[in-house]
């Protein structure tokens, strides 16, 4: 079992900042990650609702706070991170479907990489199949290949049962991120103490 799993959606800018941070913490301390594609959408659907309702009928100062933090985390991390893309929330089906396809392979976080930099850095609609092809050809993977693979029962299934594990392991949203399979932490702020979960269970 890898060190830390990383439930992640690519159409969640707090995701992107996660992904990134754990690819550093990767490289300063050696950690194995297994990065799970899931469908945030279908999460809030069933255990997290208000999210929509915020969506919908934000508070206007939090809607300010929210903006300014997400623009200071990109800054922070040195990402190209736009605020609220043209289309947005985009439906992430395809693209998780994706991930889900190359999932345990060495393409997966280039692909998941070049898909959140398109939507959040680049303002494209990763909805798109034309843009899906771009990304897989950015990742260095067959886009005939991964278009196919996205249709497949299987790769469904895997997404489906992906987000499903997460609601029933206690998960409300992405990022969601476990230590040693049953410590749980959400947002893309909890990476000090994930660092600090790994390092203590090695002992």
């Amino acid at each position: 079992m890898a060190e830390i799993e990383c439930f992640f959606d690519c159409s969640s800018p707090w995701t992107y900042f996660a992904f990134h941070s754990l690819l550093e913490m990767q490289k300063e301390i050696d950690c194995t990650i297994a990065f799970r594609p899931h469908l945030v959408g279908g999460v809030f659907n069933a255990v997290n609702p208000s999210v929509h309702n915020s969506t919908t009928k934000p508070v206007p100062a939090k809607a300010a706070q929210n903006k300014k933090d997400q623009l200071d985390w990109a800054r922070f991390l040195g990402l190209r991170v736009m605020y609220r893309p043209s289309v947005f929330p985009v439906n992430s089906v395809k693209v998780m479907r994706a991930c889900c396809f190359l999932e345990g392979t060495d393409h997966l976080v280039p692909f998941a990489l070049a898909a959140f930099d398109a939507y959040w850095g680049d303002d494209k609609d990763i909805s798109q199949v034309p843009v899906l092809a771009e990304i897989c050809a950015k990742a260095g993977v067959d886009p005939q290949e991964v278009l196919a693979g996205i249709d497949l029962q299987p790769t469904k299934d895997r997404l489906r049962n992906n987000t499903q594990e997460l609601i029933d392991r206690g998960g409300y949203g992405s990022p969601t991120m476990f230590v040693g399979g049953d410590d749980m932490y959400f947002g893309n702020d909890r990476m000090p103490l994930i660092r600090a979960a790994v390092l203590a269970r090695r002992g």
